[in-house]
């Protein structure tokens, strides 16, 4: 079939929007749909979607912002930080959860309508400055690549974030990422100190190999150091990069009809990480008699 220029250009067109909306049928609702913004505890805020969570930490120096989440989603979150009445370019500081496009493929545009300094976990700045094509599993799917974004500060474990008299702890919490970070700082609600866990992920996802992996040997070994440095973390807030982690929307429900304590959930809390945990040790076992 020959076509002329507009028939072409009408095919690519075609072509194009399929691909867009296919990519975007794979993207399930939650994590894209409004959640209306909230406070969590002292100068923290819940600024994300239904499901994929972004939060803010106000301070009198600036703000800061965890995950940018999907390419779409800087104008949900930088909507959410001024319907609590703050101001979106007052963002100084970025982090994420871990260099995955569900979580940091909003990165390049906060940056560049921000200024704010980017700090990563030095073991996931390579799939974030590459936009997730050499990541050890996707780097082939390009469904799972995402805007590339320059790096200000390579974080390592242990590290402290602080600004305006907040302080925020990376623990490198890898195995779903090689630098997956969890976050946690204390924040005073009135005459209480609470302890925050902000969870950067603790799953196994679909086609991971936990053993002989040629592009991730140690990751094993780095699921078995995550689950130890979880279950010893104090923990009164439980949050995390996704809202299922920590049972959002019912909590959100909570909180909205007066429970002010709604997301002070410490047997949540090991719970969800024993049973992460267990998850895990039936996939290696799975995989590990599958090798016999």
């Amino acid at each position: 079939m020959v076509l002329n220029f507009q028939g072409k250009l009408a095919a690519v067109c075609g072509l194009a929007i399929f691909a867009v909306v296919s990519l975007r049928a794979q993207i399930p609702a939650d994590w894209t749909a409004p959640m209306t913004p909230f406070h969590i505890a002292g100068n923290l805020y819940y600024v994300g979607s239904r499901d994929l969570a972004s939060y803010l930490i106000v301070t009198p120096k600036g703000n800061i912002l965890i995950n940018s989440n999907l390419a779409s989603s800087p104008a949900q979150i930088r909507h959410s930080i001024e319907q609590l009445g703050f101001h979106y370019k007052d963002t100084k500081i970025l982090l994420i959860s871990h260099g995955h496009y569900d979580h940091c493929a909003g990165s390049a545009e906060i940056l560049r309508e921000t200024h704010a300094k980017y700090e990563v976990m030095a073991q996931d700045i390579p799939v974030v400055e590459a936009g997730g094509r050499n990541d050890f599993h996707y780097a082939h799917d390009k469904t799972m690549w995402f805007p590339p974004a320059h790096v200000d500060l390579a974080l390592h474990d242990g590290d402290t974030v602080t600004l305006g008299g907040t302080t925020l702890t990376a623990h490198l919490t890898a195995g779903h990422t090689k630098g997956a970070t969890t976050w946690t700082l204390d924040e005073r609600d009135g005459v209480r100190m609470l302890h925050v866990v902000i969870v950067g992920s603790p799953n196994v996802n679909p086609g991971y190999k936990l053993e002989h992996n040629a592009n991730y040997p140690q990751i094993a070994k780095d699921y078995e150091h995550e689950f130890a440095v979880l279950k010893a973390l104090p923990c009164d807030v439980f949050l995390g990069a996704h809202g299922g982690y920590f049972g959002l929307m019912k909590k959100y429900a909570r909180w909205k009809a007066g429970d002010k304590d709604a997301f002070i959930d410490p047997a949540g809390y090991k719970a969800y990480v024993a049973e992460r945990e267990q998850a895990f040790e039936a996939e290696l076992a799975r995989q590990t008699k599958g090798k016999q």
